[in-house]
Formats: C-alpha cells, sequence, structure tokens
C-alpha cells in the first residue's frame, strides 16, 4: 500500500519514543528528526516538512507543561493533527446535488488515471441515486474515446464522444448540452492528460473549462509521482480554478509522499482515492481515519461503513443485535468471513483493524489470507446446524473434530487452528457486550454509540495505558468531540 513505508517509519519513531522513561527536549527532538527523515524520503516537499516540525514544536512545549501531563498523548496527538492538517486545507469540495445539473471536469498528467478514475466517480455517484453521465474532451490521446466507452458501457454510464471532430471545446459543449436536455444531474467531463510544460494543453484546458462552467474542476494525480508533485499541482491550480484532488493508484508500492504535497499546492481537499483496477475499489477520502490507518491506529468507523455496504439493509438490526449481546458462534464467523471477502482488498480492511492486521494479514501475504478465510469457511460447510449455533467450543471433541476433518478434505491440525482464530474473535466479541443499539438499527450510528468505556474495553491495554487510563481517554474523546472521531483515530484493537 502506498504510503504504508511511511507509516510504519512514524509509528516506530512513536513506538521508540513510548519506550523512553522520560520525556524530554532529547526524546522530542530524537522521535521530530526520524519523522522528518521519514517525510522528506517519502518525497514529501521540505518546506511542507519544515512547518510541520516547528507546528509541532509551539505545540508541544514541555517546559510550560505540569508534572501529570500525558506527554507521550499529547506530542502523539499534534503529530496526528499535523499530519491531518497537512492533508486537510480547512475547506469541503464542492458537492453535487440530486435532480439539478452539475458540470465536472477532470484534469491531470498523462498516465494518472484521469479516464479511469472519471468513470469510477460516475459509478460511485450512480450507486448513490445520481444520473451520471461521461464526456470524452479528451482528442489528444489515441484510443482515449475508446478506453471511456468501455468504461462507460462496463458500468452502464451515458457517454458522447467523437472519432472525428478534433477540437476538445466543441465536444465538451455538445456533450454538456446533450445531457442536460437529457436530465443527467452530474456530467464529467474527461479532458487530455497533459505536463506543466505543455503551454499549448494548459490553454486547451483553460479554454474547455470556460466554455463549460464546471461547478468542480478534480486534479487527479497518481500517489507515485514524486517531489515533482508539488509544482506540478500548482501549475493547475494557476490554470484552472482546481477544487478537490483524487489520488489514484494507492495500492501500489511507491512512496507517495507527493500525494501531500498536492494537496498543500492547490489548497484542495482529497474527496476520493483510487485502490485499484477495479470499479469497486474507489473510497472517499475522510482525513483522520486515513492518518489514523497510515500510523497503523485503524479506522472502526470506515469498518462499519464498508460492512453497512455489503450487509443486506434487513440483516443490519439483527447483526446489531447479536452484537450487543456479545454472544459470538461459528455460524456469526461464517456470515462475516462472507462479507469480508465481499468487501474489497482484504489488505485495505484488514488495515482498519489493529491486531486482525498482523495475525490474519501478515505484510505482502493477502492470498494467503484469502486462501485461510476460505479454507475456514469450507470447514465449517462440514459442520452441523447445532456445530454452528453453538457458543461453546469444548464441544469440539476428537471425533467430531475428525468428522469436520473428513468432510472437508482438510487436516484435523487445521480443524484445530481454526477453532482457535474462533475463540480470539468471540473474545473480542464479547467486549462489544452491552453496547447501546439505534432504535432503527442502523449500522452508521454504530460508531457513534462507542463511548469511553466501550473503548477502554477494545483499546489495546498499551495503548490505553499511553492515554493515561480511563480518565485521560474520556478527556481526549471530549476534546475530539465525538466517538466516530475516537474511533476513526485510534480503532478496534486486539485483546492482549
Amino acid at each position: 500500500m502506498v504510503l504504508a513505508e511511511l507509516g510504519g517509519q512514524i509509528a516506530s519513531a512513536l513506538q521508540k519514543m513510548s519506550n523512553v522513561t522520560i520525556i524530554d527536549e532529547k526524546a522530542l527532538n530524537e522521535c521530530l528528526k526520524e519523522i522528518t527523515r521519514a517525510l522528506l524520503h517519502s518525497d514529501v516537499s521540505f518546506p511542507l516538512v519544515r512547518e510541520m516540525q516547528s507546528n509541532i514544536k509551539k505545540i508541544v512545549n514541555l517546559e510550560d507543561l505540569a508534572a501529570g501531563h500525558n506527554k507521550r498523548r499529547i506530542i502523539e496527538q499534534a503529530i496526528f493533527s499535523e499530519l491531518c492538517k497537512m492533508l486537510d486545507p480547512g475547506k469541503p469540495a464542492f458537492s453535487p446535488k440530486k435532480a439539478k445539473p452539475s458540470v465536472v471536469m477532470f484534469v491531470g498528467l498523462q498516465g494518472a488515471g484521469k479516464t479511469t478514475t472519471c468513470t469510477k466517480y460516475a459509478y460511485y455517484h450512480q450507486k448513490k441515486g445520481y444520473k451520471p453521465a461521461l464526456v470524452c474532451a479528451d482528442t489528444f490521446r489515441a484510443g482515449a474515446f475508446d478506453q471511456l466507452k468501455q468504461n462507460a458501457t462496463k458500468a452502464r454510464i451515458p457517454f458522447y464522444g467523437s472519432y472525428t471532430e478534433s477540437d476538445p471545446v466543441k465536444i465538451a459543449v455538445e456533450g454538456v448540452d446533450t445531457f442536460k436536455k437529457e436530465n443527467c444531474d452530474l456530467i464529467i467531463v474527461d479532458t487530455s492528460g497533459r505536463h506543466k510544460q505543455e503551454a499549448t494543453l494548459f490553454e486547451e484546458m483553460r479554454q474547455v473549462a470556460e466554455a463549460t462552467k464546471p461547478d468542480l474542476v478534480i486534479f487527479v494525480m497518481d500517489s507515485s509521482i514524486g517531489q515533482a508533485a508539488f509544482d506540478q499541482a500548482q501549475a493547475f491550480k494557476q490554470s484552472v480554478a482546481v477544487g478537490a484532488v483524487i489520488i489514484t493508484k494507492m495500492d501500489g508500492h511507491a512512496k507517495g509522499g507527493g500525494a501531500l504535497s498536492a494537496v498543500a499546492a492547490t489548497k484542495s481537499p482529497v474527496i476520493f482515492i483510487g485502490t485499484g483496477e477495479h470499479m469497486d475499489e474507489f473510497e472517499v477520502f475522510d482525513v483522520k481515519p486515513f492518518v489514523s490507518r497510515l500510523l497503523g491506529m485503524g479506522d472502526w468507523s470506515g469498518f462499519v461503513d464498508k460492512l453497512q455496504d455489503v450487509v443486506p439493509k434487513d440483516q443490519q438490526p439483527e447483526l446489531l443485535e447479536k452484537l450487543s449481546q456479545g454472544n459470538f458462534t461459528l455460524r456469526i464467523m461464517y456470515d462475516q468471513f462472507q462479507n469480508l471477502l465481499n468487501m474489497g482488498p482484504l489488505s485495505e480492511v484488514f488495515s482498519m483493524l489493529p491486531g486482525a492486521a498482523a495475525q490474519m494479514m501478515p505484510k505482502g501475504h493477502e492470498k494467503e489470507s484469502q486462501a485461510k478465510i476460505k479454507r475456514y469457511m469450507t470447514m465449517m460447510d462440514s459442520m452441523t446446524n447445532e456445530e454452528l449455533d453453538s457458543s461453546n467450543p469444548k464441544m469440539f471433541n476428537e471425533s467430531r473434530m475428525m468428522r469436520i476433518a473428513r468432510g472437508s478434505g482438510r487436516m484435523v491440525r487445521e480443524v484445530m487452528e481454526m477453532l482457535e482464530e474462533y475463540k480470539r474473535l468471540a473474545k473480542m466479541w464479547s467486549k462489544m457486550k452491552g453496547l447501546k443499539i439505534p432504535k432503527n438499527g442502523d449500522m452508521s450510528a454504530l460508531s457513534r454509540n462507542m463511548n469511553a468505556q466501550h473503548m477502554s474495553k477494545v483499546l489495546p491495554p498499551q495503548m490505553l495505558k499511553q492515554f493515561g487510563g480511563m480518565g485521560g481517554l474520556q478527556s481526549l474523546m471530549k476534546q475530539m468531540g465525538s466517538g466516530k472521531d475516537m474511533m476513526g483515530m485510534f480503532g478496534g484493537g486486539k485483546d492482549k
């Protein structure tokens, strides 16, 4: 995952500081030095890094902190908020309204994945009830219209373009007018990819913008771009009114720090990130959960949102009821494994759950982890209803395990391994007992109902200790404003 190396290095610096007996100026400087080195190594521009370092030092004035303050927590909070500030310009992007035509223009460098991203953006909004349409105003790249046509056909989205017309402005205007007449409420204009040195293409981009008068201009940026990101993004911002950024190829292994620089250069928020080639590998970008996952702290609210997408609406109240009862059966584990496989790439899902990532999803072993889950499900297929609905693993004596192993074509030790995984997950599930369930059974309200008591149960003891125990956690939750922010920031954790 892009930026994973950066996140690992920052998390390592924070961990080293946590192991220091006394937090003094020397420990703080050492921690900041490591974080600075990690950011620069990941291609974040030097002025941004310098500004972040000085801001943290202003926030964390060790001399002014009275005895009794949790210095570690204050430093971690400062680093977290500064990373969030780097990615959040503090202003929301334009949001299209249903039944009212909105024009969105996509701009970006060649090879950034702009045409694919246009279709993903349209597909995402189509699922939300919008009526999107695509216009190909890219006459510069051979095959651009064919690619858009193919993507749009697959997603069943209307499209407009021309094989004969060479004027992109004319195509853009005709396409926008056509779809306005057809009552489309989200008209997406794909433009030619360009480089900041190509003055003619920049002029063409300005002309398309003047002719179509877009409500929003989205700058699409490849996460693998290096130090050049700041200058390139700034050149686009100076030519057209960039109002939002989408970062693509977040599933790669590039350093990715240039993405942070682009946000600073355009002073525009990141609204989506592309995490793969497929149409549904496209995530809404939320700063706090993203930074939280970057630092290995997880993103519980993001996990709940993903779960909400795959669990049918009529089954959500039942699932939440089971969660509040803390009663975890093998059938529930089977259903949740099924949901997990439907959520998208496993590495992305497990990154939302600290503790789960390391055990179920070792780095670079996504296929093996997926195979393991499918293997467990095959074994459960060989169980009786009584076994699936029981929450007592002691009922699985030697003869039962041998029968399950024979029926699934696995070894007895593999059945034992699956039952151990069940016990571990049941222990985590039981900690959610007594969770207040929303009256309408809405899963999106689950993370909002997380109070300090439930948080203290799911956080690893070491992390809870860093917050200053239960009292420190309660005061931090008040500062952050809501349980959702906290769950986004620190995630759930494995019991240790």
